[in-house]
């Protein structure tokens, strides 16, 4: 396994790393999402990514009785939490002070830990001051609830606020952002964001390397009958991502990975390990041989040439 500095900060995160949406609760039974995250853990990956809105609050809950059944070290292993969607009441979402307040004492009760190491706001909230956001962000560092806070697909202009904000009233400011980063979606990661990287040193735990399995192939010619799009709640990913302009892309990633002798998903979740400002790539796995496969994508990254890396970005 490969680590990278997560932005500026010298929180060393596993390249690869694992997470629950989607997966637990709603397609992993206990022992086999228990079997996983072991296996994940074997490999190297030391980052495990929650969210509050994950099965509604059920994943962080499985996720917790899962680590106090594997006894883990709490010094061997990063966490993470979400907050933005709670629940349905005014003060169960959102950035106010309250709920982020409320959001991480229910994340560290759910995942049976005394602090997160990472903290997210899910997404921007314009009914809140950003100011409240990064004073209450720093509180919770203060308290040792948490160790850094993040964002999750903020605008470049968001973000940027948000570090002046922390400078100028002497505030922690954000460590990393988790935004969606594939071979399909690009353009917010490599050109909206490119000024914050160079001038933040932003980290990034990227979601949906894969987006969503599309790039793994498996629906370029059939729908599999266990699949993310018919998980209730989820059904709007299908309308999103099973696009036919998608299919020229989708056939010469395929070519490329027979020629490689690779899959599909192992060259697309390389490719994004290539890019310098992605920390750590989130992988999720509905089945043991899926997450086993992802995994190895580690050893097509150091075959990635330059001619291949071209090849990709056309």
């Amino acid at each position: 396994m490969e680590y990278r500095n997560l932005g500026k900060s010298g929180l060393k995160i596993s390249c690869l790393s694992f997470g629950s949406w989607v997966t637990f609760v709603n397609q992993l039974t206990e022992s086999t999402a228990m079997t996983c995250m072991s296996i994940a853990k074997d490999y190297g990956v030391n980052f495990f990514d929650n969210a509050e809105a994950y099965a509604n609050g059920k994943s962080e809950l499985l996720m917790g009785k899962i680590l106090k059944k594997l006894k883990w070290s709490r010094d061997s292993y990063i966490i993470s939490s979400k907050a933005f969607w709670g629940g349905e009441l005014p003060t169960q979402k959102g950035l106010s002070k309250k709920h982020l307040h409320d959001a991480c004492n229910m994340a560290l009760k759910r995942l049976q830990v005394d602090y997160l190491d990472l903290y997210y706001c899910h997404r921007p909230d314009p009914e809140t001051p950003i100011e409240e956001t990064v004073y209450a962000m720093n509180d919770l560092i203060t308290q040792g609830k948490i160790l850094y806070w993040g964002t999750s697909e903020w605008s470049a202009a968001e973000i940027d606020f948000a570090y002046k904000v922390s400078d100028k009233l002497g505030l922690r400011g954000p460590t990393m952002e988790q935004p969606q980063y594939n071979l399909l979606y690009r353009e917010r990661f490599e050109k909206e964001y490119a000024p914050i990287f160079e001038k933040y040193g932003l980290g990034t735990t990227i979601w949906s390397p894969l987006a969503s399995g599309v790039l793994s192939g498996k629906y370029m010619k059939r729908m599999p009958n266990m699949h993310r799009f018919k998980v209730k709640g989820y059904e709007w990913l299908q309308e999103e991502l099973l696009q036919d302009s998608f299919l020229p892309k989708l056939n010469q990633i395929n070519n490329l990975a027979k020629q490689m002798n690779v899959t599909m998903a192992q060259l697309s979740i390389a490719w994004c390990l290539k890019n310098k400002n992605v920390s750590s790539v989130i992988l999720g796995a509905s089945k043991k041989s899926q997450l086993k496969e992802n995994l190895e994508s580690l050893n097509v990254y150091n075959l990635l040439t330059e001619e291949i890396c071209n090849i990709l970005d056309k």
